[in-house]
């Protein structure tokens, strides 16, 4: 008798699959407790989608390769582009409250956008309000069994094949789940910068995972740095939304100069690592960064934009009168468990959706509000999958080989020195973490030890990185292997690292300042476990500046 189909993580991407497989049964691992833990319940721009007139999915598949910086993978762009619409108007017609002008979709535009296209709630709201119809439609299908505050902690199987995993209770109980197909949709890795836009629960579980059971993990290296989260202090940083500047808010020092109009055609609405780098660098120079609302939204801000108010009210700031100092804060994760695109890993058996999966369709550079809509065209097409196995379905470029940067290509001309090799090589792994059923479950990272890798995170894999710095990173995240075991976090965290060490150019969320050029052949990285301590590549020829 077949097994249920076990889905790991309860955001957008697996609380959608959930729903598209049935009748098929299904058991849900929410990680935290439902509607909690997922990093798309605070999502407030919304789901990008060709629903105008004068829109179409040629012009959403272009967008979104032109802002991925020479990585994006033309069939996944143009499968997020043909696919969302529908899942945006089957979302509406479940319950989820999309704004309307009459008979049309209300719709923002987005930085890198050339169309208005982000189906919106509420201004701010739609990530809340999509998970909050989700949720109830889960809640009441009789093919789902939801079993609430448990988490996935190892992957059964091998590098043949996924068969379940290991799930750990909210009490702290442990058992066995055995699945002909298990799904990853655990988010990202946002939980591993000290500044965050996301639930510090996420650390990149998926990557860890995965990867100990043999599969290929993609552009590690790439993490987008949203430009303007509140810079008041607060853990997780509350967003600005982009829909702000999109409705003309403007970025200003602190003696009101516009700043961003120099430095991109597209001023506010440039690309987001572009102008993440340039609120970065103007917070560094002391110059201070603020994202002036005052004429754009003013007295309505309340209404138009209520959760970015909310929290502006927390942090002691009235955005209709003065300007909201903002940062660039580690927001969304382009990398992850390398997948086609229906989600198929190269693990047999082993699928990933969302942020935790890397399909190629964000490449070096994330098209705003694309991973709402990717959370729900990726679910669609898993479940299509499971329907028609016997399908011809062609693997994408990072399951079947290619050109690939990865841990193994080494070269006499370097410019970045070796990475200390891993301690832990030596180490058994069962002397840390425990044994369920034979099968070797990972250590949990203490909390000061979480703090400390969070902090040095930020501080030299952040919005610009260096050799010097990504290299001392390196070491510590070793040291702290050594100490703590192969703790998931650290052994996400070496992924990003290893990626930006060997990535030696700059490209799209990836900036290195001792390599601010762009290689001539843009190449995904792909790497295994195996390949965290390896020497890194000799750098490529290079272009132009990467800006």
């Amino acid at each position: 008798m077949p097994h249920p189909t076990l889905i790991c993580g309860a955001g957008i991407a697996g609380l959608w699959a959930a729903l598209k497989l049935a009748p098929r049964p299904v058991v849900l691992l929410t990680g935290a407790p439902l509607g909690e833990g997922a990093a798309s319940g605070w999502a407030q721009g919304g789901v990008s989608a060709a629903l105008a007139a004068d829109d179409s999915a040629a012009l959403h598949a272009r967008d979104t390769i032109a802002a991925g910086a020479g990585l994006v993978d033309g069939e996944a762009a143009l499968a997020l582009a043909e696919g969302a619409a529908a899942e945006v108007a089957e979302l509406a017609e479940l319950g989820a409250p999309f704004e309307r002008e009459g008979a049309d979709w209300s719709l923002s535009r987005e930085a890198a956008h050339s169309r208005p296209r982000v189906a919106r709630v509420k201004g701010d709201g739609a990530g809340a309000a999509i998970m909050a119809t989700l949720i109830e439609a889960v809640r009441a299908a009789d093919h789902i069994e939801i079993r609430d505050g448990w988490k996935a902690v190892t992957l059964l199987g091998d590098a043949n094949a996924c068969t379940g995993a290991i799930a750990q209770g909210p009490d702290g109980q442990i058992e066995t789940l055995e699945a002909d197909t298990t799904l990853l949709a655990m988010g990202g890795a946002g939980g591993l910068f000290a500044l965050t836009t996301t639930p510090a629960i996420a650390q990149g579980q998926a990557m860890a995972m995965a990867a100990r059971l043999g599969a290929v993990i993609r552009d590690p290296e790439f993490v987008q740095f949203h430009p303007t989260a509140l810079n008041a202090g607060l853990d997780p940083a509350p967003l600005c939304t982009e829909a702000l500047r999109g409705e003309g808010a403007i970025l200003v020092d602190q003696t009101g100069h516009r700043f961003m109009k120099p430095i991109h055609s597209d001023a506010e609405l440039a690309p987001r690592d572009v102008v993440a780098r340039a609120v970065h660098r103007q917070n560094a120079s002391g110059k201070g960064a603020f994202l002036d609302c005052r004429e754009a939204v003013g007295a309505a801000f309340p209404e138009r934009f209520p959760a970015v108010f909310a929290a502006c009210q927390r942090a002691g700031i009235d955005p209709r009168i003065e300007p909201i100092p903002v940062a660039p804060t580690a927001h969304y994760h382009m990398g992850g468990v390398a997948t086609d695109i229906d989600g198929r890993t190269s693990v047999p058996g082993l699928f990933a959706i969302g942020e935790c999966a890397a399909t190629g369709l964000h490449g070096a550079n994330r098209l705003a509000s694309n991973s709402l809509a990717e959370g729900l065209v990726s679910a669609a097409r898993f479940a299509r999958r499971l329907a028609a196995p016997d399908e011809h379905h062609p693997s994408s470029p990072g399951l079947s080989g290619g050109p690939r940067l990865d841990g193994r290509q080494k070269g006499p001309d370097s410019r970045t020195p070796n990475i200390m090799v891993n301690p832990m090589a030596e180490v058994p792994r069962t002397s840390r973490g425990m044994t369920v059923d034979s099968q070797w479950v990972a250590p949990s990272l203490p909390p000061l030890a979480l703090l400390r890798l969070r902090q040095a995170m930020s501080r030299h894999c952040g919005v610009e990185r260096s050799a010097a710095g990504l290299t001392e990173l390196a070491a510590l995240i070793d040291a702290m292997r050594y100490e703590h075991g192969e703790a998931d976090a650290l052994i996400a965290a070496r992924f990003i690292v290893t990626g930006a060490l060997n990535r030696c150019e700059s490209r799209g969320g990836h900036f290195r300042t001792d390599c601010p050029t762009t290689c001539d052949e843009a190449l995904h990285s792909q790497l295994r476990l195996d390949d965290l301590d390896a020497v890194a590549p000799h750098p490529a020829a290079l272009t132009g500046p990467a800006e």
